[in-house]
């Protein structure tokens, strides 16, 4: 995220502005203002969550005179702004939508750059009454992924040789292939929220880290009572929901286990209240393996991933007093009796995310003919487009046994549209039959 901000300063030179949306307490506030401490000579840092009205004050009393309203801004917080290297920050900018608005006009004037930040920008009630500026670039901020993860363990050394084995289909080795899978494993048991990467990492305790994660899943229920206004109840449903609807075989939502007789429509807005708040990642049906994935999609049919697998540990453990590091030892050994695949596939989902892909899968069902009947977990475009063969297919499997009979029956139905086919197991590197199979750790690279 920091060579992405640093990338745009370069580039733009204060032409557009950056929002950057993320879920709550996934590092936003601090990535910014540790790029703003150390790339301009100056800045401020605005945070609409709990700004005082006498700030709000001086964007509507100087609209349009931006003179007053940078002399009293720099007043207030007493800092110094100095033309095109200060950097001023609109953090939590959802809370007062109108200074969002204004970024238009503050772009125009070109004296400084301008950053924002925020989660639930897209609901519609945050923005009916304001004009979206096109002077805003988005970017969307994920939980820390594998890679930075074992930056933050200490290890930087292991993701490059990974890159390197994923490049040339080769396996990493025993020694090497168990120490990565040891890493997953924390990984998914802790997440990448980074206040409980940084628990984990001061006291080695899943306890400790636990202990955040509630704190942020509090949040989430604070913010869903708060500002899902008119369908609170539907949105606390499904976040409440999802450990139970991602341990069934079948991963696909079912509506049924909010309400009998259920239909998506009811529920579509909550949905979308989630995915815009990026507490979810949601994984569309594909009608077909298209390059246009997008316009094969029926939103009729999806899956709903938690944004962070660490939290979806925490919600399904809802207890406090059975999450112990008892119990998280024994998860990390493998020795809980739990739906492995559940937190897998969750894990997958999260690290495709992180490396910029859209989430759809393939689903289709026949009585007459049972080699129409498949699944397959993920599709995902390659990087550069051609006539044919664009899309992998990808199937997650978490344990040692398993079969891939809809990996055979999809390659030999869609052949001419098939990229690489590739099966994410805890096993290494190997290629058979023209499938990649790789180890779960390499999710992120394919």
């Amino acid at each position: 995220m920091y060579q992405t901000l640093l990338k745009w300063k370069q580039e733009e030179q204060g032409r557009k502005a950056l929002m950057i949306d993320g879920a709550r307490r996934v590092g936003k506030s601090y990535i910014v203002e540790e790029f703003a401490r150390n790339e301009y000579a100056s800045y401020i840092l605005i945070d609409f969550a709990h700004v005082d009205e006498e700030v709000i004050g001086y964007f509507e009393n100087y609209k349009t005179d931006y003179d007053a309203l940078f002399m009293h801004l720099s007043l207030y917080y007493r800092v110094q702004l100095h033309e095109r290297n200060s950097l001023i920050v609109f953090d939590e900018v959802q809370f007062y939508p109108k200074a969002r608005a204004a970024i238009k006009y503050l772009v125009a004037d070109g004296r400084y750059d301008y950053i924002e930040t925020g989660s639930l920008i897209s609901i519609n009630k945050n923005v009916k009454d304001i004009l979206i500026p096109s002077e805003e670039r988005h970017i969307k901020m994920f939980p820390m992924d594998f890679e930075e993860f074992l930056w933050a363990m200490g290890e930087e050394m292991l993701m490059p040789y990974i890159e390197d084995c994923f490049k040339k289909q080769q396996p990493l080795g025993q020694a090497l292939h168990r120490r990565a899978m040891d890493y997953l494993r924390q990984y998914i048991i802790v997440g990448g929220m980074p206040q409980a990467v940084q628990a984990y990492i001061d006291t080695k305790s899943f306890e400790k880290a636990d202990a955040e994660k509630r704190d942020i899943l509090q949040l989430y229920r604070s913010d869903i009572r708060k500002y899902a206004s008119g369908y609170e109840s539907k949105v606390s449903k499904i976040f409440d929901t999802l450990p139970g609807q991602l341990q069934k075989h079948e991963k696909k939502f079912r509506l049924s286990a909010l309400k009998d007789h259920a239909r998506l429509r009811e529920y579509e807005s909550s949905f979308l209240w989630l995915e815009d708040a990026m507490v979810v990642n949601v994984c569309y049906s594909a009608s077909e393996p298209s390059v246009g994935l997008r316009l094969k999609m029926d939103d009729s049919t999806m899956k709903c991933y938690m944004g962070d697998t660490g939290l979806l540990i925490s919600l399904a453990f809802d207890e406090r007093t059975i999450a112990t590091e008892e119990l998280y030892r024994k998860l990390m050994l493998d020795k809980l009796e739990i739906n492995k695949g559940m937190l897998v596939e969750n894990i997958v989902a999260q690290m495709l995310r992180a490396s910029g892909h859209e989430l759809y899968f393939f689903s289709s069902y026949s009585k007459e003919n049972s080699e129409d009947t498949m699944e397959i977990d993920f599709l995902v475009r390659k990087p550069v487009i051609s006539s044919r063969h664009n899309i992998s297919p990808i199937e997650v499997k978490s344990g040692k046994n398993y079969a891939l009979s809809s990996l055979r029956k999809f390659r030999n139905k869609y052949a001419p549209q098939l990229s690489t086919a590739y099966v994410l197991h805890s096993s290494d590197v190997k290629v058979e039959d023209g499938v990649v199979y790789l180890p779960l750790y390499m999710a992120g690279l394919v």
